[in-house]
């Protein structure tokens, strides 16, 4: 049986496998998205910069008409570039190795030829006087420069993509390790919880262990992915107050603005759950009084505005209470980008800390 069980699990890792490689394919190519903004925006720019250049070389004497042509050429052959590339993107990723810059670069310099010819027959059939160089020339021309230029540019987004590789595969090792070092400092103030229910009130410990259960999911249980949404993470919030009220009873009181929140915006697993649990720990149980705190949330656009408000307390908090909030901020800035933001910090007599999500990308 044992053997049958252990074949059995090595085929559903083979299956599993198989069926993720197709992604990692796709994540581990190296060309980027060349139908976002950024990409298309650096199409034109570079284009409109070299036209620039040209025109204000020595010798050139074309004036502003011929300026403004030369732009308007130049940008309409940098959408066209950004459009096929966008759409060959997936055909270019089946090429092994760096074959799918190569392929990215032969079709570049098939779009200007073909577009500099076709301008050039435009301009000698409607007798204008833009273009005096030959055909042959005119084309010769184009096509060196889009060879220096193009070959720049794809080396430029074949370094940023390795770059921003590492970075991901950094970030998600520190987050990984961040989230290991919460987890057994969350589970252990939960069964010491538990322990002391046990001898108080049983009932009232068993209906703990049923939300401690779904606390060890969260904390411990294996996902496909690293993202929830935020109404799964206020249940599990309200099932980590409700531990704690058992042990704070009347001593912790909990004031809830969350009704403009939407249920189902995407957001990382138990990246809420420790600010509350800090806002506890450390604003209300130094409190012979307890104290109260505030679950505020609201729509900003697209995204979402968490803030979470608890009394500062008057003795000097324990040594290493940063961490929960370190971490939250180098996952939010992982997950979220430089769109988000994260504040924290005393205002008045009490602690607060705000959350400025912005909605899933376009």
């Amino acid at each position: 049986m044992a053997g049958r069980a252990a074949g059995l699990n090595r085929a559903v890792r083979h299956t599993r496998l198989m069926r993720e490689l197709p992604a990692r394919r796709l994540e581990a190519s190296p060309l980027p998205d060349f139908c976002r903004l950024p990409a298309v925006f650096a199409w034109f720019v570079v284009g409109a910069l070299t036209v620039t250049v040209m025109w204000l070389a020595p010798g050139q004497t074309r004036g502003w008409s011929g300026y403004s042509v030369a732009v308007l050429f130049v940008s309409w052959l940098a959408l066209v570039i950004a459009v096929v590339l966008c759409k060959s993107r997936p055909w270019l990723q089946r090429l092994p190795g760096r074959w799918p810059y190569l392929g990215a670069w032969l079709l570049i310099m098939l779009i200007v030829v073909a577009a500099s010819a076709a301008v050039h027959w435009l301009d000698a059939s409607l007798q204008m006087p833009f273009i005096t160089a030959s055909m042959g020339a005119f084309v010769r021309d184009n096509a060196v420069i889009t060879a220096l230029l193009g070959a720049a540019m794809l080396r430029y987004f074949y370094v940023l993509a390795q770059w921003q590789a590492r970075l991901a595969a950094v970030t998600r090792a520190q987050v990984g390790a961040l989230q290991a070092r919460i987890r057994p400092h969350f589970l252990f103030n939960s069964m010491n919880t538990v322990a002391a229910l046990i001898r108080v009130d049983p009932a009232a410990a068993e209906r703990t262990v049923e939300d401690l259960c779904e606390l060890f999911r969260a904390a411990l249980g294996q996902h496909d992915t690293d993202n929830g949404t935020l109404g799964e993470e206020l249940a599990l919030i309200e099932r980590y107050l409700a531990i704690e009220q058992w042990r704070l009873a009347e001593r912790l009181r909990v004031v809830r603005e969350l009704d403009d929140l939407p249920a189902d915006f995407p957001l990382p697993r138990l990246l809420l759950q420790p600010l509350v649990e800090n806002a506890v720990r450390h604003g209300i149980q130094p409190l012979r009084a307890g104290g109260e705190v505030v679950l505020r949330g609201a729509r900003e656009g697209e995204g979402v505005m968490v803030e979470i408000v608890n009394p500062l307390p008057t003795t000097p908090p324990e040594p290493g209470n940063g961490h929960g909030l370190d971490s939250v901020r180098q996952r939010i800035a992982y997950h979220y980008g430089p769109r988000a933001r994260f504040e924290a910090g005393p205002r008045g007599d009490q602690f607060v800390v705000t959350l400025h999500l912005p909605g899933p990308a376009a």
